[in-house]
């Protein structure tokens, strides 16, 4: 039996050779992105170039794909680069040990990629990804706020405009709106943040197992599905 057989039944031999020939960039490789990368990997995506300059904590064990006390103290791009590998040996993956910051943008050409994907938590390199990909006209989803939720279910994937409730969209469409940024895919929940229970000034978001990597796999069944439908 053949590696992509399976997926060939749905997607056929010309929806696999546009998956093998696509370059895409996923930036943060945590809960959210990291289950990102596995699903891409396995339906069969040729190139994927990883961006986060993080090691794996412990703290990491509950949600993300790459954590195992195993790998505890690895970069998380050396890791899921690894992973990738193993799935299938004859993906591409470049891994950037790279904290992605409006500073440091130009040494990152956005250009070659036919999608990009935003894992990661910082606004301001959220909102410099979804300019720059806006002036090159390169599709590109974002993942809005996983913590504090508990609810997998209440995930839908719209334009930045039409969101509610997040208020991580919230900033990001007005933001965007500032800067002429017309449109944005995201992926985001309608489920209010729970009050987490700590005695902590700023307490760091909860989460939990199975909603980062939903929000992940939804993510990239838009990719797959974008990627098909603007070949065809």
């Amino acid at each position: 039996m053949e590696r992509f057989e399976r997926a060939e039944l749905l997607i056929g031999k010309d929806g696999l050779e546009t998956l093998k020939n696509s370059h895409i960039a996923v930036f943060g490789v945590g809960g959210v992105g990291g289950y990102t990368v596995e699903a891409l990997v396995r339906a069969g995506v040729g190139a994927i170039d990883v961006f986060d300059p993080d090691k794996v904590v412990k703290s990491n064990l509950n949600r993300q794909i790459i954590a195992l006390e195993s790998t505890l103290g690895e970069y998380k791009v050396d890791v899921i680069s690894k992973r990738a590998k193993d799935i299938n040996s004859n993906v591409t993956v470049n891994a950037n040990k790279l904290f992605y910051l409006p500073e440091n943008a130009d040494s990152v050409d956005l250009s070659k990629y036919d999608y990009i994907v935003d894992a990661i938590d910082t606004v301001s390199a959220k909102i410099e990804l979804a300019k720059r990909a806006d002036e090159l006209c390169i599709p590109m989803i974002s993942a809005m706020g996983a913590g504090n939720k508990l609810d997998p279910t209440r995930f839908e994937v719209t334009d930045i405009y039409k969101t509610s409730v997040c208020p991580l969209a919230k900033v990001m469409r007005r933001e965007l709106k500032k800067r002429g940024v017309k449109k944005l895919k995201v992926v985001y929940s309608r489920e209010e943040a729970i009050k987490v229970n700590s005695e902590e000034e700023r307490p760091p978001c909860g989460s939990i197992s199975y909603v980062p990597s939903v929000a992940g796999l939804i993510m990239a069944g838009e990719i797959v599905k974008d990627l098909i439908t603007e070949k065809k």
